[in-house]
């Protein structure tokens, strides 16, 4: 079923089932006034609604704000005016690569002001190739040039449409806010237009780097650049007073989100009990009757680790982490089969905890600790090598501690030789 969102071809499906019609809305907004295609398709959520539908699985990322979402065409007037307002300078605009219509109107307004477009950033070449391939985007002849034609022209006469606007380290614009573009360097002056808000999570990495490109001179614009693709209060009470469905299953957001998808759901009529809050991974059964969860199926982040999947638990990431932020010492020493005499060692080797030939003092006190415990370990007759490792542990570690603040891996390791 067609609906609008910042990707072309956006769709909801209707699930037909022994049990009943399942709505899923996808990702979705109602833009009356689409920059491409045609709004939603609101009279089939409608007859669908008239026959009976199950359950409705909507979008809950924007359920906690009110009112309506703006149209995409409001970002292209926005654009009008930011291009007038800087005719002087060299224009730079970060969006997501898959956002087909908004990449058109900063097209429309380039051309509209003379500008030549550069497309930079691999998926946005990608996508943007495709989109006009399939006459998603209409591109006006002589607008687009490649980046090596930038130097053919004067930095007003150009715009340059890149990836990263949510930070992403790899993406074009932070590698140009960090000066490691070999094609485009920052200059004072240049207007870069941030078309994005920050996905949860990001914006620290969105700060970088704004604040890289304010360092180089380029001021930043991030205000009224967006508009989201995700339906508001308002859109998500149309879809459901068209759809009437018996059970509500928000979906597509944090808890909170959630929540507030709920509490719309019961404010149009639909029983709290008919309400079902789900988390990750659920699963659950559902019919005229009622529902029920009756399983739970592993979900989330699955780690790659060369060529295992999924093999790497919650220990080993915390030793490995461990060893990233602190480092690790190994501490070897040889005892003679049946004497337990001590033949060799103590010696101490380190790895990321510090340079050795600059810490000498220290690893000499160290040295002394480990020697202490050894030698107190043998006069007392222990043989037990698992108690040994774990004094020569404790009694470096809390030296360490009490040195430095840092907790090192520490790995004693006991060799025998028989004599």
């Amino acid at each position: 079923i067609k609906t609008n969102h910042s990707i072309q071809d956006a769709s909801a499906l209707a699930i037909f089932t022994p049990a009943g019609t399942i709505v899923h809305t996808g990702d979705f907004k109602i833009d009356y006034t689409p920059v491409f295609g045609e709004s939603a398709d609101l009279m089939r959520f409608a007859e669908l609604g008239k026959k009976g539908v199950l359950a409705l699985m909507c979008d809950s990322t924007n359920a906690i704000r009110p009112g309506f979402t703006m149209s995409e065409k409001t970002v292209g007037e926005r654009f009008d005016a930011i291009f007038a307002q800087h005719s002087r300078n060299r224009i730079l605009v970060a969006t997501f690569a898959s956002n087909v219509d908004r990449v058109q109107q900063i097209i429309n307004s380039a051309h509209k002001y003379g500008r030549k477009v550069v497309v930079e950033g691999r998926s946005m070449v990608n996508v943007i190739g495709v989109a006009t391939e399939l006459g998603y985007i209409q591109i006006p002849d002589n607008t687009l040039i490649d980046i090596d034609d930038l130097k053919n022209y004067r930095p007003e006469q150009t715009v340059i449409v890149t990836t990263g606007s949510q930070g992403e380290s790899m993406a074009a614009l932070s590698r140009m806010a960090a000066g490691n573009h070999r094609k485009v360097t920052i200059m004072p002056g240049d207007a870069v237009i941030m078309s994005s808000t920050p996905i949860p999570g990001n914006e620290k990495a969105v700060a970088n780097v704004i604040n890289e490109l304010e360092l180089k001179g380029a001021e930043v614009i991030n205000r009224d650049t967006h508009v989201s693709g995700h339906a508001c209060q308002e859109e998500i009470k149309l879809m459901y007073s068209l759809v009437q469905p018996k059970f509500a299953i928000p979906v597509h957001g944090e808890y909170r989100h959630l929540m507030a998808q709920k509490s719309i759901a019961v404010s149009l009529g639909i029983p709290k009990e008919n309400v079902v809050i789900l988390h990750s991974g659920d699963v659950v059964e559902i019919g005229e009757t009622g529902f029920d969860i009756t399983d739970h199926v592993q979900s989330g982040g699955v780690l790659v680790d060369g060529l295992g999947i999924g093999d790497v638990g919650n220990i080993v990431l915390r030793d490995r982490q461990n060893l990233a932020q602190n480092g690790i010492i190994i501490v070897v020493l040889t005892l003679e089969k049946y004497t337990n005499q001590l033949l060799a060692g103590p010696d101490i080797i380190s790895r990321g905890f510090v340079y050795v030939r600059e810490s000498e003092d220290l690893m000499e006190e160290a040295q002394e600790v480990v020697d202490e415990s050894v030698q107190n370990c043998l006069e007392s007759n222990v043989n037990d090598w698992g108690k040994i490792k774990h004094v020569i542990r404790d009694s470096l570690s809390d030296f360490l501690w009490k040195k430095m603040k840092r907790s090192p891996m520490i790995l004693p390791i006991i060799m025998e030789v028989d004599n």
